[in-house]
């Protein structure tokens, strides 16, 4: 979906809240992200070296038009699009819990708070549907919930419409509007977390059955 792998057959159809529909297979990942789709990786892809804010900075990227020459030249309009900018990155940071921290190099950041900064870079790209790859992977318990907290929030509060996908059952359960189970690659079941909790394939699978004695 986000252009690292070219879809071996099938079409991903992106339907834009504001724009044209559009075909997304063969794009380029820099290109998904400019039409709103933006993710975060399994194992943490941050600029470790670089501080939180300049992180959650290079994620405005896409959404700015200066060009190299304004960049050099300073003029108004790189101006005032690189304060907009830094007020961005600092509200995003508040918003994810790391506002405290936005001086401190990427890589000094506990492991809850690096996954979190991943995901503040990911909404500075204003998407309209933000995929998470397996967020809660390493988490301790209280880390998770912080996660699960902060999810919802971005769903609720921010209007984004939100791809998961975890093996933390709580977490999925807690968060989720509609769920697919997948086993060996192959689809078994989707639905409503009910429904996915009763679904005798889900159990069999993830769960096991009784052996009669």
């Amino acid at each position: 979906m986000t252009g690292i792998y070219t879809p071996t057959r099938g079409d991903i159809v992106v339907h834009p809240p504001r724009g044209k529909s559009r075909r997304a297979n063969g794009l380029k990942p820099n290109r998904v992200t400019t039409i709103g789709m933006a993710r975060t990786f399994q194992n943490i892809r941050l600029f470790q070296n670089m501080t939180v804010l300049e992180n959650v900075m290079i994620g405005r990227h896409c959404r700015t038009t200066t060009s190299i020459l304004g960049a050099i030249l300073r003029g108004a309009r790189s101006r005032a699009q690189e304060r907009e900018t830094i007020d961005k990155s600092y509200d995003l940071l508040e918003k994810v819990g790391l506002l405290d921290f936005a001086d401190e190099f990427a890589k000094n950041l506990p492991y809850g708070g690096q996954r979190r900064l991943e995901i503040a870079r990911a909404m500075a790209t204003d998407p309209f549907l933000l995929l998470l790859d397996e967020p809660a992977a390493g988490m301790n318990p209280q880390e998770t919930r912080d996660l699960d907290a902060l999810i919802v929030r971005i769903r609720n509060e921010g209007k984004i419409s939100i791809l998961l996908i975890e093996h933390d059952m709580k977490l999925v359960m807690n968060i989720s509007d509609r769920i697919y189970v997948m086993e060996y690659g192959k689809k078994i079941a989707h639905g409503t977390p009910q429904e996915i909790r009763e679904n005798p394939k889900v159990i069999k699978a993830y769960l096991g059955e009784e052996i009669d004695a």
